[in-house]
């Protein structure tokens, strides 16, 4: 059931970076309530119940997520690498989650 939790993240940062890649501008509005929904779940995550391999990952991800959440990219070049960063995560998250490291 815990890896569930990260799945729905991962979901979520594939959704919100194919958003921002294909439309940031126009996905705005979906992009911010995604990124809400997605602080939500990683609050809601006991990071201490994974494995010190997931939990370092997460430590970092969150981290990387605060950071993703405050920018506000304004060139093409920099709204296709914050949703380069989005996508990676989600990448990252679903391994981990796969794996049940």
């Amino acid at each position: 059931m815990r890896d569930v939790k990260i799945m729905d993240i991962a979901m979520n940062l594939s959704r919100i970076g194919n958003w921002a890649a294909d439309d940031f501008d126009g996905k705005q509005k979906r992009i911010t309530i995604f990124l809400e929904q997605t602080n939500s779940y990683l609050r809601g995550i006991d990071i201490t119940a994974y494995p010190k391999s997931t939990q370092e990952a997460l430590t970092r991800f969150e981290q990387a997520f605060n950071t993703l959440r405050t920018q506000s990219p304004h060139t093409s070049e920099e709204r296709l690498r914050w949703a380069d960063t989005v996508l990676t995560w989600s990448n990252i998250l679903t391994h981990k989650a796969r794996i049940g490291e």
